[in-house]
């Protein structure tokens, strides 16, 4: 009986092990799990929509020189023209050119206009990546759960098609969303058991309600799939750095999940490029020093 036991739980600690070290190897860069030992590393990528002005050639220039490692490519939202152009005028093959022209990751598309189905092709066969979308409209705080649970029930196909083009499907937080307070974003992680599903973070949002930003990060744990370094202040304030927001307990929040995206510094709102590139330039600097003081704790 002993020798029987422990055969089958030899067995199958190794099955386990086997499958996860199959999953982990399909997972993109961006998704693997750190080596134990390793201190957490901040890796910094932004969003093309902060130079919706420039054709997305150019948006990438900048995003790159600027230091950044990964970009999240915009869709329609606002105007920007960028996710369209490179479906119609670029294609997948284009894409990766492009990207690798300047060394820069594809980590994101934002399909807040347009949807994920539009895309999904395109972002698998560029290499895969998180896309980005909304929730749905608020509800009765005694309705959260069975809300939650029908939102993410129906989002089954958009995640089935999302493991068919090995990419990830993010939620965002927003105001007057179903996806809002601390409580749902809680109720959205206790209910979702997909790890193609996860949650994109808004700070900005978080910070209208008068909550914790930290304690958000960390109810969203592994489930957090893309991170805004943005906070809730008018204009070019929202940017790290600019804004007068400590960013500093954000990363060690950050940190001690280990998270495994990047961070996005962002704003809403179309600065002219040269000037965009300059505060985006103090947003890297300061973040930068944010991550300085909490490796230095580490």
């Amino acid at each position: 009986m002993g020798k029987n036991s422990n055969r089958r739980d030899f067995f199958k600690v190794v099955c386990l092990g086997t499958a996860a070290g199959i999953t982990a190897s399909f997972l993109p860069i961006w998704a693997q799990e750190p080596a134990a030992r390793e201190k957490w590393r901040m890796r910094l990528s932004t969003s093309s929509i902060h130079f919706m002005q420039l054709p997305i050639e150019q948006a990438c220039e900048r995003i790159a020189k600027l230091g950044f490692k990964a970009i999240d490519i915009w869709s329609a939202h606002q105007g920007c023209p960028h996710l369209d152009d490179v479906a119609k005028r670029l294609g997948p093959d284009g894409l990766k050119k492009l990207l690798a022209k300047h060394n820069l990751k594809l980590f994101a598309f934002s399909v807040y206009k347009g949807g994920y189905a539009r895309y999904a092709e395109l972002l698998g066969t560029a290499g895969g990546g998180v896309a980005i979308r909304g929730s749905g409209p608020p509800c009765k705080p005694e309705e959260l759960t069975a809300r939650m649970r029908k939102f993410i029930e129906d989002l089954k196909p958009l995640v089935e098609l999302a493991e068919k083009h090995n990419s990830y499907l993010a939620i965002e937080n927003h105001g007057r969303a179903l996806l809002c307070s601390l409580d749902s974003l809680k109720a959205f992680v206790d209910i979702n058991t997909s790890p193609r599903l996860g949650i994109a973070l808004a700070p900005y949002h978080i910070q209208t309600l008068k909550a914790s930003v930290p304690e958000a990060i960390r109810i969203c744990d592994r489930q957090l799939f893309f991170f805004y370094a943005w906070q809730h202040y008018p204009g070019p304030k929202q940017l790290p750095g600019i804004g007068p927001t400590d960013m500093t307990p954000w990363m060690r929040a950050l940190a001690r999940i280990r998270y495994r995206g990047y961070v996005n510094p962002f704003m809403h709102g179309h600065p002219e490029p040269d000037v965009m590139t300059a505060n985006l330039a103090k947003s890297r600097d300061y973040l930068k020093a944010c991550y300085k003081k909490v490796n230095f704790e580490a």
